[in-house]
């Protein structure tokens, strides 16, 4: 029984983990290409890329809750 509760919670992080580090990727890339296009507006591009990141690592963090809340309840 132990081992299918450490199975689920690592498949919970592990699945968790995936969205969100696609979308830093992808908010950092886009980011990076729109502040090149238009170097005069990087601080209004950065601020909302530091904001979408943010957002989108919250969800690897319910992610990690998730699977120590399998884990140890």
């Amino acid at each position: 029984m132990e081992t299918l509760t450490q199975i689920a919670a690592a498949i919970a992080i592990g699945l968790g983990a995936i969205g969100p580090g696609l979308g830093i990727g992808m908010i950092g890339s886009k980011g990076s290409e729109a502040i090149g296009r238009n170097p005069e507006a990087s601080s209004k591009v950065q601020t909302g890329m530091i904001l979408a990141i943010a957002f989108a690592e919250a969800i690897a963090i319910y992610a990690l809750v998730v699977s120590l809340i399998i884990l140890f309840v």
